[in-house]
């Protein structure tokens, strides 16, 4: 269980620096870049508030499947933004629109340079 990992997820899901929790729960940034890179093991009380901060219950940091399928172990912030961006804005689109999407973003791949 990688709880940092799990931090930063949901942080950034809700669009959310870690200034703004910095600023929400009055643990210093360089504390919470410590936690989300693994370095350091929050106490329950730590967790709790940013817990609170994330506006999440804390259990969500123990659940086995906290984000959905998307393993985000391995992915960089940026492209976890993106992924998160598309998750919140796919909602709002029919499946036609979805299939649509998928298609556009399979070409785009198919054609990006690496």
């Amino acid at each position: 269980m990688k709880i940092g990992t799990t931090i930063r997820a949901h942080r950034l899901q809700k669009g959310l620096s870690q200034g703004d929790i910095e600023k929400k729960t009055g643990l210093l940034r360089c504390y919470l870049s410590r936690v989300e890179n693994g370095h350091t093991v929050p106490s329950l009380d730590t967790l709790s508030k940013i817990a609170l901060a994330l506006d999440l219950p804390i259990a969500q940091f123990f659940a086995e499947d906290s984000l959905g399928a998307v393993n985000t172990q391995h992915l960089s912030d940026e492209e976890l933004r993106f992924l998160t961006q598309i998750r919140r804005y796919s909602t709002n689109l029919n499946e036609s629109d979805r299939k649509l999407l998928l298609a556009m973003v399979k070409k785009f791949a198919s054609t990006a340079v690496r």
